[in-house]
């Protein structure tokens, strides 16, 4: 183990992404635990992608496994070969198996990329969200321009709330409207009275905003109960 962690722990961010798959075998080929050993490996390649890639984890490579388990499986086994040869690899086993199974790995990694990003349709979601804030408008329950800053919130990360009244051209007490109506709504959220704004996630707007992965009204319990893809 102490090896293991030599070789995988400080590692730059394209070999990171690598070790994930090779560290994967490597951990399961070690079998450090008497049980939950796969869970163990998965558990830490989804942490390594999660860290060298700043997933925030939107996609697991759990699921890509489970949903393709037998050759999953087939492809951990091959890894267990003792090397074919003087050219394959110095270590004890094959290095040609464990290349094998990292491009495996990889195109699992992509296939649940894709998946995710066919389910949330990154490139409209603005415009989702601001036909939302119209819709609300028009209802009476959000003020005018709140279109406006739901989009600067968007487009900048965070925002000030000094800023806001000069970016929505109204009085201070408007923009406080504006600010409290979307905070009312969970559409935005703040640490604290005073701190920046940052875009919400509100479990009642999730099939407004994110119609492919909650294509219905969730639940009061929330995000959790959802299982897209399952």
């Amino acid at each position: 183990m102490n090896r293991f962690e030599a070789v995988y722990a400080r590692l730059g961010k394209l070999d990171t992404i690598l070790a994930a798959a090779a560290a994967h075998h490597r951990l399961l080929w070690i079998h450090p635990f008497a049980d939950g050993n796969g869970r163990v490996a998965r558990l830490m390649s989804y942490a390594m992608l999660r860290d060298s890639m700043g997933t925030s984890g939107i996609w697991s490579i759990a699921r890509g496994l489970a949903r393709n388990e037998s050759a999953y499986k087939d492809r951990l086994e091959d890894c267990d070969q003792h090397r074919h040869g003087d050219l394959d690899g110095r270590g004890a086993l094959s290095e040609e198996a464990l290349a094998g199974f990292i491009d495996f790995f990889l195109d699992i990694c992509v296939d649940q990329v894709t998946f995710m990003q066919q389910l949330i349709q990154p490139t409209s979601f603005v415009g989702r969200v601001i036909r939302w804030a119209d819709e609300e408008v028009a209802a009476g329950r959000l003020v005018a321009r709140s279109d406006r800053l739901l989009e600067a919130v968007m487009i900048r990360g965070e925002l000030e709330r000094g800023d806001i009244e000069n970016l929505l051209g109204t009085s201070e007490r408007t923009a406080r409207r504006v600010t409290s109506a979307l905070l009312a709504q969970g559409a935005l959220m703040s640490d604290s009275p005073r701190s920046r704004l940052r875009l919400g996630f509100p479990v009642k707007l999730a099939h407004h905003w994110l119609p492919g992965l909650f294509p219905g009204p969730l639940p009061a319990h929330g995000l959790g109960r959802a299982r897209p893809g399952s």
